[in-house]
């Protein structure tokens, strides 16, 4: 007669000390395990309540300016200093791990308008609409107590409102009533661009063709120019102006305007008739966007006092953000690390974010992490039952958002109605269907 056994090795299930796991044998065979899918999604519930419990997204706020923050510029070389520019002129130079200020200079006697690093990380620029340009030297050391200085200064005959530096070469470009492109060794510019009459707010290189740049203007367009035949080479007008503009670093041939008609649009600059997507959610005109180092989201900061974190490939908002004494945001930024996020508002104060609402900061353990994982695919497998949806996308906004989104909810169905209405009572084709990412792309110039 033939008998089976067990045999196990006694080594294998002793333990060394208490805090040993003891090996457990599992039968995966789903014929055992009929409640499977039911103790799943209780487990992915738990996971989905458990997360919006702890999204505790706010870190803290940097003050010690005593105008409104108007412009953001981080160290692509480094994750500790960042640069800051106020409303009165003031230019300060942040240790972000301290939370502490290394050094501050009254640099511009009007607002200052927009700040680059230079791609090594050691020098910055800042523009002003004292229609002057300079540059510092971007040091975070406090052992230097002499008085800021700046190392150059570049005059114009206009105000400017925007400056971006090259990602790869020597050279800065600014943006007033003209584009100009600088070489730092020389005092005037290399090249101008105008396309138009009215005046410019922002200009941004390509992160990957290093002749091509972008510009928004305040007569409603949206331009490309080309350095290498030093002209204009596409232009489209929108519905409504556009206030900042940030390419996508991932995928440099798309780029983000963010809008005065509430709206973000994604444009493939291949493709300029039409937007690739909206993005909505904002309550007011949108400020400010700027991208993460992923390229995958990007974040915006509005008039209505909220920041908003959106995927690329969405139309709503992933996360909202918003404390009760913040006011307007004009400038917003990701960290190096696209673990934060910065938003200088008109309270004078800046605050720093995190780009995950409830992801854990301190040191994980690989049990700790291996649970997270699989916490995070429960959650994405049931994502499209009802109840998990509802607490997942759910956000908590001021009562002053609401009502205004709600109203902006209640014209959109208004006018989808009197469409309708018009389609039914009208001739075949007299009323035809416009697509609103065509809709905002009023003219195409070349």
């Amino acid at each position: 007669m033939k008998v089976k056994t067990i045999s196990r090795v006694e080594m294998d299930f002793t333990q060394e000390v208490k805090s040993d796991k003891l090996k457990v044998f599992r039968n995966y065979d789903p014929a055992l395990h009929p409640f499977e899918r039911p103790r799943e999604y209780t487990r992915a519930l738990n996971a989905v309540k458990m997360e919006r419990l702890f999204a505790k997204p706010f870190i803290g706020a940097l003050d010690g300016h005593c105008d409104g923050v108007t412009a953001l510029a981080t160290n692509p070389k480094s994750l500790v200093a960042f640069v800051s520019g106020a409303a009165d002129g003031e230019v300060r130079v942040w240790d972000l791990p301290r939370r502490k200020c290394v050094w501050n200079v009254y640099g511009h006697r009007g607002f200052v308008r927009g700040l680059a690093v230079t791609p090594d990380g050691n020098t910055f620029y800042s523009c002003s609409e004292d229609k002057s340009v300079k540059q510092w030297a971007l040091r975070v050391k406090e052992e230097d107590e002499d008085a800021p200085t700046a190392l150059a200064t570049y005059t114009s005959k206009e105000p400017f409102l925007g400056i971006d530096h090259h990602l790869s070469q020597n050279m800065f470009a600014t943006c007033g009533s003209k584009v100009q492109v600088w070489d730092p060794s020389r005092s005037t510019p290399t090249h101008e661009f105008a396309w138009g009459v009215d005046s410019i707010n922002s200009v941004h290189f390509n992160p990957a063709e290093a002749s091509l740049l972008a510009s928004t203007g305040s007569d409603r367009n949206i331009t490309l120019y080309d350095i290498r035949i030093a002209s204009s080479m596409r232009k489209i007008i929108m519905e409504m102006r556009s206030n900042a503009l940030a390419w996508n670093p991932m995928e440099p041939m798309n780029f983000t305007v963010a809008n005065e008609d509430h709206n973000l649009y994604t444009i493939d600059m291949r493709k300029m008739e039409r937007a690739m997507m909206v993005h909505k959610d904002h309550v007011s005109a949108v400020m400010d966007v700027a991208y993460s180092p992923t390229g995958r989201e990007f974040v915006a900061g509005s008039y209505d006092r909220t920041v908003r974190i959106f995927n690329v490939r969405s139309a709503k908002s992933r996360e909202v953000y918003h404390t009760q004494r913040m006011q307007r945001i004009f400038s917003v930024k990701f960290s190096a690390d696209s673990n934060f996020v910065l938003s200088g508002s008109d309270d004078t104060n800046i605050r720093i974010w995190k780009a995950e609402a409830s992801k854990k900061l301190s040191k994980v353990a690989p049990r700790e992490r291996r649970k997270m994982e699989y916490n995070e695919s429960l959650k994405e497998r049931y994502q499209h039952l009802r109840e998990i949806s509802r607490i997942s996308k759910y956000r908590h906004v001021p009562k002053a958002i609401k009502k205004a989104a709600q109203a902006k909810r209640e014209a959109s169905g208004r006018e989808q109605k009197k469409m309708a209405n018009r389609r039914a009572h009208a001739k075949e084709g007299a009323v035809p269907h416009t697509n609103i990412r065509e809709k905002v792309i009023v003219k195409e110039m070349e």
